[in-house]
């Protein structure tokens, strides 16, 4: 009888554990590193036989369902302004991670057969131009920023096409043959290099580079999967997986490209679109 009982209390106790352990880490994601972070959620439940379930979407969309549900485990938005909200929201710990950081740049079908070289090329009537839309989606906001900027907002408005809801829509907008030129993110042409190349800008035509954060929700119902799949991300392991996908893992090297560009903030999009 004895021991029927220390074996029930022995079994009570390692329930709650066996159960953590096999409850997965919920993870809403802007699709700025989807590639990478698609990669980096299979290798970490290799390694520790955590299930990584990744919800991807437009930063804004991600940060509405984790807002709306009260569910998931961890926010990880494109650029630290979707950041910013979640905080205001008082969704997500004060302590984040970076994972990786992105550069502006133009994206063009490969071998670009249009000839686009620079910026002001987009002021070609016979080019279709696309973008995300700037309103939910970081990339499109750095976008309007980026054309404001440099004085082409207003004459190129009327030819911007797409205003599509996630990065990973914007850069299949080249594949598709939906337009000629994406403004997008330099790392877009590593997920199908053998249809897509960017060209990039002149240091001083970019006003401002992004980074990707990562965050632990407060309503993590698995906080310590959480901790553990944002450690590996910013482990070195992790981090190699972002650089075998040609994203840029520390901020001096984004630097490189745009030397005097802004660092994280936000634009006021409202007075300008």
């Amino acid at each position: 009888m004895f021991r029927l009982l220390a074996l029930c209390i022995i079994l009570a106790c390692a329930i709650p554990q066996q159960a953590l352990a096999d409850k997965p880490v919920v993870v809403f994601a802007g699709t700025a590193a989807q590639p990478p972070l698609e990669e980096a959620a299979q290798t970490f439940q290799s390694k520790t036989g955590l299930r990584v379930i990744l919800h991807l979407g437009s930063s804004g969309s991600m940060l509405n369902q984790a807002h709306l549900t009260g569910q998931g485990d961890i926010y990880i938005p494109g650029s630290p302004d979707y950041m910013q909200k979640a905080l205001d929201f008082k969704l997500v710990a004060k302590d984040s991670v970076t994972i990786a950081y992105l550069v502006p740049a133009l994206v063009v079908a490969k071998g670009n057969p249009l000839g686009i070289k620079s910026l002001d090329d987009l002021k070609r009537e016979d080019l279709r131009i696309g973008l995300a839309d700037p309103d939910g989606v970081c990339v499109g906001l750095y976008a309007i920023e980026l054309l404001h900027a440099n004085h082409l907002l207003e004459p190129l408005r009327p030819r911007l096409k797409g205003m599509v809801e996630s990065c990973a829509k914007t850069a299949a907008m080249i594949p598709l043959n939906m337009v000629d030129v994406v403004i997008g993110w330099r790392e877009f042409a590593t997920w199908q290099p053998d249809t897509m190349e960017v060209i990039l800008l002149s240091p001083e035509e970019i006003p401002r580079l992004a980074y990707v954060p990562g965050a632990k929700l407060l309503s993590a119902s698995n906080p310590e999967g959480a901790d553990a799949f944002l450690s590996f991300l910013a482990s070195r392991e992790g981090q190699a997986i972002l650089q075998k996908w040609g994203y840029l893992t520390t901020e001096a090297e984004a630097r490189q490209f745009a030397p005097k560009a802004v660092f994280g903030g936000t634009f006021p999009l409202n007075e300008v679109w």
